[in-house]
């Protein structure tokens, strides 16, 4: 791997007009695919397996003119204060604007508040619900300006107009100053880290092209293949995390190279050979994370996962390429590591830039031994010395830290954002808040209930056995007369719950709604399946809740293996494994403590808490394991090859830090600012995911691989790197610490850190090829 990789990385160098011209030419054919691709709006929504899926699948054979995916959207009207909506001229109000409505062209009926009793007990709330041909994501512009003109003339008319469904589904807004923040900050981080401007823009610039070819493929297929705004996002999100980080572990990898004196092809080549293999198996366990949501088997999330993926794999392809490429260009304007620039010292000090263990004495560049001797140890050489002295206590306390954190996550209540989660200025969440006021919190979550009576000897009898066990369960309000379709084998009731949608007493609702059904079956021959928005969020989340388990065993198993081949050891890999349940628990009490309790979300915006988004587990389970593994792979390498290099285990943990702290510290900051800057998204679920990343990273990285990873190695010593013999033997031998590298120096002669060929037989024994 190590020998592959250098090739390619002077290949890229040498050949840099060649590489660039390659990657702008991809960057302009997926720019120029995405401009001339049709739009797309949000992923259709499928949960296939589940029972609500499946009645919504019965209801499009049975009714076939129903549209029962069809969008929907609900006119809520209130009288002014002391009137009734039956009052003539409130009435004739109503009535104009129902006219109004069912002019549309996509719609396909329109309901009469007058006729259907659709009037609250107190006389002062009505609403008229619309159905429209087509799911919400495919309704035109047009329909949606149309419904909104016209709830507008009856506000102006003297009522008090809101209006709530998925009809109005408001397009994604992205946290545009949020984004641009969280750049800025990486660029900041990067100058300070790397010490000067060149060698910080190159990171930047190679994610934002990756980003760029991602982003651009996945709007010119969106429409193809009915991918939602919500992937570009996230696939915007991770790509440029991940793009940025990779770079830089190259960037500083070869800052490092030059610092030992090689000229700057050799350099380019072995920091491709060393951090690159890093990178290609860092970059291998994101991928394997976020492929992996497809075991959960709901399309919108498998869709989601294949595009990061991709995402990922073009930011690994550009780090290894194009960085190369670009050095090249830059020339004598990237520095060496140590070497002073005008932004001074780097994010955890100089030490650690030059040399081996012992060649961190001999100089700098041009072999300045006064510079060499005004090196102090880093900041990241004394934090590791620190926790090797102490590490029951760091462990301990990391622990223990991160175990209080998460005991928030012991609450956690799941479902799926709706207009009750709108923020108070949104007419979706007035609407919402009518509709509770004046008919209960159940109506704006009624159940649909579908009784499949095909193989019934008597369908109606049927129907009625369900409507009379229904309405003697708790928590029910209405239960409307059973609707049959023209073959008279299918019927459709509808149940009106006490309690708000998301509430347990609904989801209880909803499992008593199926065994009564289940007991009408055995009578009857009859089918009984639930449906609707409810239904299918309590759907979603059970499914998501069966699906945690086998994809942590298909994940983290995957993982773990690939770790086994890295680290040659077993308990590293374990060690690790366990490190990120930590992270990612902690993570999830964060998310619970601010969205569902409401503990500082003034602070991120968080105007209205409740239930955590059905998928927000599963999907910070694949992405945060991807991201810890990446920092477990770049920090626990150098660490390896320190005590394969002969090294004491505490040594070698000191040594790894000496090497791999500041960079490892800053690709975190640097991806912590890129998903803090989707906080100030005006959507929930973006908003979610971006606070839940970027505190599960600073968990990860800050608590657990710079705390809890060197305390644990530290306790377990040389048991650390214990491996049987057998499984050495069988396992593929991927080089990631560069041992190809140094028999490729052996063949050619060439002289080693020291200056001296090894045909000498001298400073073997100070080579120290990987500083990752």
């Amino acid at each position: 791997m190590a020998t592959f990789l250098y090739k390619l990385g002077r290949l890229a160098f040498r050949r840099r007009h060649f590489v660039v011209l390659i990657w702008v030419a991809l960057l302009t054919l997926a720019g120029v695919g995405a401009a001339s691709a049709p739009a797309a709006g949000s992923s259709s929504f499928s949960i296939p397996g589940t029972e609500a899926q499946k009645a919504f699948d019965l209801l499009e054979q049975r009714y076939p003119g129903m549209s029962a995916d069809g969008a929907t959207a609900r006119v809520v009207f209130k009288a002014p204060e002391g009137e009734k909506m039956a009052d003539a001229a409130n009435k004739r109000i109503v009535e104009k604007t129902v006219g109004e409505l069912r002019d549309g062209s996509e719609v396909v009926a329109v309901s009469d508040p007058f006729t259907t009793n659709a009037v609250s007990r107190d006389g002062t709330i009505a609403y008229a619900s619309v159905t429209y041909k087509v799911p919400a994501m495919e309704l035109e512009d047009a329909s949606k300006e149309s419904l909104e003109a016209t709830a507008h003339k009856a506000q102006d008319a003297g009522l008090t107009v809101e209006m709530g469904g998925d009809a109005l589904q408001p397009e994604p807004e992205t946290a545009v100053a949020g984004e641009i923040i969280g750049l800025a900050i990486a660029a900041v981080v990067l100058v300070v880290t790397l010490g000067s401007l060149v060698a910080a823009g190159l990171p930047l610039l190679t994610a934002i092209i990756g980003v760029g070819i991602g982003v651009a493929t996945i709007t010119a297929l969106a429409s193809a293949l009915d991918l939602g705004d919500t992937t570009s996002t996230l696939a915007l999100m991770i790509g440029l995390a991940v793009g940025i980080d990779y770079a830089l572990f190259i960037v500083s990898r070869y800052r490092s190279e030059l610092a030992e004196g090689r000229e700057r092809e050799e350099a380019v080549g072995r920091a491709a050979g060393t951090a690159g293999s890093a990178v290609v198996f860092a970059g291998l366990t994101v991928v394997i994370a976020l492929a992996g949501l497809a075991v959960v088997n709901v399309p919108m999330l498998t869709k989601m996962g294949l595009a990061a993926a991709g995402t990922v794999v073009v930011a690994v392809l550009i780090a290894l390429t194009m960085i190369p490429a670009l050095l090249g260009y830059a020339g004598r304007k990237v520095r060496p590591a140590g070497e002073k620039g005008k932004s001074g010292r780097g994010l955890f000090g100089r030490g650690g830039s030059k040399g081996s263990t012992k060649g961190s004495t001999e100089g700098s560049a041009d072999g300045s031994a006064e510079d060499a001797a005004a090196v102090r140890p880093s900041l990241g050489t004394r934090w590791a010395s620190f926790v090797v002295r102490r590490p029951v206590a760091v462990l301990l306390l990391g622990v223990v830290g991160l175990g209080t954190i998460a005991l928030p996550a012991t609450q956690l209540e799941l479902g799926l954002p709706d207009d009750g989660s709108q923020p108070t200025s949104t007419t979706q969440r007035r609407a919402y808040d009518l509709l509770s006021e004046g008919f209960g919190p159940g109506f704006n979550g009624p159940l649909m209930v579908v009784v499949d009576a095909r193989d019934s000897a008597s369908p109606k009898q049927a129907a009625t056995a369900v409507t009379d066990g229904i309405k003697g369960l708790d928590d029910v309000v209405t239960v409307t007369p059973a609707t049959f379709n023209k073959a008279g084998d299918t019927a459709m009731i509808t149940v009106v719950p006490e309690s708000k949608p998301s509430s347990t007493q609904t989801e209880d609702l909803v499992h008593a709604i199926r065994d009564t059904g289940a007991d009408v079956a055995t009578d009857t021959d009859a089918k009984v399946l639930v449906t609707g928005a409810t239904a299918m969020n309590i759907d979603f989340s059970q499914k998501l809740t069966d699906a945690l388990v086998p994809y942590l065993a298909l994940v983290v198993g995957l993982a773990f293996l690939l770790l086994i081949v890295i680290f040659r050891s077993i308990l590293v890999p374990l060690k690790a494994a366990l490190g990120f349940l930590l992270s990612v628990l902690a993570a999830l009490g964060a998310v619970v403590a601010v969205f569902q309790w409401g503990w500082l979300a003034g602070l991120i915006g968080v105007e209205e808490t409740g239930p955590i988004m059905s998928m927000m587990p599963i999907f910070m389970v694949g992405v945060v394991f991807g991201l810890a593994m990446d920092y477990e792979v770049f920090l626990v390498t150098r660490m390896r090859e320190a005590y394969v290099h002969g090294e004491n285990p505490n040594q070698a943990v000191v040594t790894g830090f000496r090497y791999s702290a500041r960079v490892v510290a800053a690709a975190a900051a640097i991806m912590m600012a890129v998903f803090a800057g989707f906080i100030g998204s005006g959507e929930s679920m973006i908003k979610m995911i971006g606070f839940g990343l970027a505190i599960a990273v600073f968990f990860d990285a800050f608590v657990v691989r710079m705390a809890i990873v060197p305390a644990v190695l530290a306790l377990l010593g040389d048991r650390a790197w214990w491996l049987p013999k057998w499984l050495d033997r069988a396992l593929p031998n991927v080089d990631v610490e560069g041992e190809g590298l140094r028999a490729h120096d052996d063949a050619a002669g060439k002289p080693t850190e020291d200056g001296k060929d090894h045909e000498d037989g001298k400073g073997d024994e100070d080579r120290s090829l990987v500083r990752v």
